[in-house]
């Protein structure tokens, strides 16, 4: 990578974490261009010459986001393959590695979560596209463990994965607003245990042999 190559994407970087920032205090009708290119100490030009509108920055900014979420996910679950863990020690490390990122961005988090529920912004495909892409890699372990038999072949695979990716987005807001005094480790070991009894649970048992 070039050295300009290398200097936009540290702009971008600026602009998108001075954009969170401000949106998550303020709202996205309530802040500027003016105020984003401040915080992030560039020029207003600088704004427009990376994204064509603020819009455009937000939209980015939420598929930029989620897309180091998925990243941060389908890591977890390499490592774990490469370590030999089950495909349920794998869904452990993607709640881990969940709690990790949102710990690292939780105004990204927020809105997220705030924008998901909203049916009238520009940017509601693009959100719903990126939102799949992250559930299809929890998808794709909880088939891997049915195909293993480490899951039962009765779970639901589409809502089991939103469920997983929706318990670690609420309740690492949850801790992160409420209960901030709880270290990652004691959120992480909560979320396991259900984990482990939720899905981990439903272990296929062979059947006794008859005598």
């Amino acid at each position: 990578m070039d050295s300009s190559s290398t200097r936009r994407q540290g702009t971008r970087q600026k602009l998108f974490e001075a954009a969170v920032t401000l949106i998550a205090e303020q709202g996205f009708s309530s802040t500027t261009v003016d105020e984003i290119a401040e915080r992030a100490g560039v020029a207003k030009g600088t704004v427009y010459y990376n994204f064509a509108s603020k819009t455009v920055l937000f939209e980015e900014l939420l598929r930029h986001g989620v897309e180091l979420l998925t990243a941060s996910l389908q890591n977890a679950a390499d490592e774990n393959a490469e370590r030999g863990g089950s495909h349920v020690d794998a869904l452990d490390a993607m709640v881990r590695a969940g709690l990790d990122f949102i710990s690292r961005y939780p105004a990204l988090t927020q809105l997220y979560v705030a924008e998901l529920w909203r049916t009238n912004r520009a940017w509601q495909s693009t959100l719903m596209m990126v939102r799949q892409q992250a559930i299809a890699v929890i998808e794709t372990e909880l088939r891997a463990g049915v195909a293993a038999r480490e899951l039962s072949d009765d779970i639901d695979i589409p809502l089991t994965a939103s469920a997983l990716f929706g318990m670690v987005l609420v309740a690492a807001l949850d801790w992160q607003s409420y209960q901030p005094e709880r270290s990652l480790e004691d959120v992480h070991a909560a979320l396991s245990r259900l984990l482990q009894g939720r899905v981990g649970g439903a272990l296929v048992k062979e059947a006794p042999a008859s005598g």
